[in-house]
């Protein structure tokens, strides 16, 4: 499994593609893929997981240990922890769109779980994420709690 996780690259805009979750960092990724990418979810911000925001991030109240967790939850639960404190997941494949590069070797996209839906928007709808207005957010879940920045 590691060795797949080091042919990360990001995944050209627009296209389709599966994202079978091994390891997850914090509440809007990266997700690593068994196929390569490694997935920052699209229109959303979580906490970091020193419990900071970043400057210009919209700030949830959700703890970025707490969303991480509930992000693992849905992506089928705890597997173990790597070295890198990533935690190991095993979940079902996600069909993800990607929107290109989010920083690094990280693909931003829109990931459906077929357990779970949309996982965007279910991180904003149980209150771990904010939608990020930015990059979409406030078109991504009409019903969701959405934010402009705000610290």
């Amino acid at each position: 499994m590691i060795p797949l996780l080091l042919l990360a690259s990001v995944v050209a805009p627009g296209a389709t593609f599966t994202c079978t979750p091994v390891a997850v960092w914090d509440g809007d990724g990266p997700i690593w893929c068994a196929e390569g990418p490694r997935i920052r979810l699209e229109g959303i911000a979580a906490r970091e997981m020193d419990e900071t925001c970043r400057p210009g991030h919209p700030c949830p109240r959700a703890s970025g240990r707490a969303a991480r967790d509930h992000l693992v939850a849905l992506l089928g639960g705890v597997r173990g922890t790597l070295r890198t404190g990533h935690i190991v997941v095993r979940g079902s494949p996600l069909t993800c769109v990607s929107n290109g590069s989010a920083k690094g070797s990280r693909t931003g996209a829109l990931c459906r779980s077929p357990d779970v839906g949309d996982l965007s928007c279910a991180m904003v709808r149980d209150g771990y994420a904010l939608a990020w207005a930015r990059y979409g957010g406030n078109r991504l879940c009409r019903s969701a709690r959405t934010s402009s920045t705000r610290r």
